[in-house]
């Protein structure tokens, strides 16, 4: 890059070199923690809105929304860490909330249930809303120069 004045130097921008990371480890902290409580709002609006009906017709558009936000969670989570597993946060608690609400509370009352569609309800919010998010981190972490081989040839 440069050389176009005759006598200077040619030299990188600023913008495009690597710096030092100035967000601090506390707010790093913070962040994270915050993206983990959203996972858990998500798996909150999914679960009770998964048997939303029209008409007669059950419409579980609620693990697509969940699944989409998710991602959304999991790749803002990858701007805070580079760490997979830290950034796998708010897809932990998103899992264990839907895990938890597959329980009975107090009294035998049951969030999923159903007949029909609605009896693979938590099947079908597992995988739609947790499988696009995981793919986004095994993607992440599938770059080269993510892990430790770096493209090098293995033989």
């Amino acid at each position: 890059m440069g050389g176009r004045f005759a006598g200077v130097a040619a030299r990188q921008h600023p913008d495009l070199t690597a710096s030092a990371s100035p967000v601090s480890g506390r707010l790093r902290g913070i962040v994270l923690a915050l993206l983990g409580v959203d996972g858990v709002f998500s798996a909150l609006i999914a679960v009770f809105f998964l048997p939303l009906r029209v008409g007669g017709i059950p419409l579980p558009v609620s693990a697509l929304l969940s699944g989409l936000i998710n991602v959304a969670l999991v790749w803002a989570a990858l701007q805070w860490t580079t760490a997979p597993r830290l950034a796998a946060l708010p897809l932990w608690t998103w899992l264990a909330t839907v895990l938890v609400c597959t329980f009975g509370g107090p009294g035998d009352d049951i969030i999923f249930g159903g007949v029909g569609l609605m009896e693979y309800g938590p099947l079908l919010l597992i995988a739609v809303g947790g499988l696009p998010p995981a793919w986004v981190l095994t993607r992440r972490t599938a770059q080269p120069g993510a892990g430790g081989n770096s493209g090098a040839r293995v033989r």
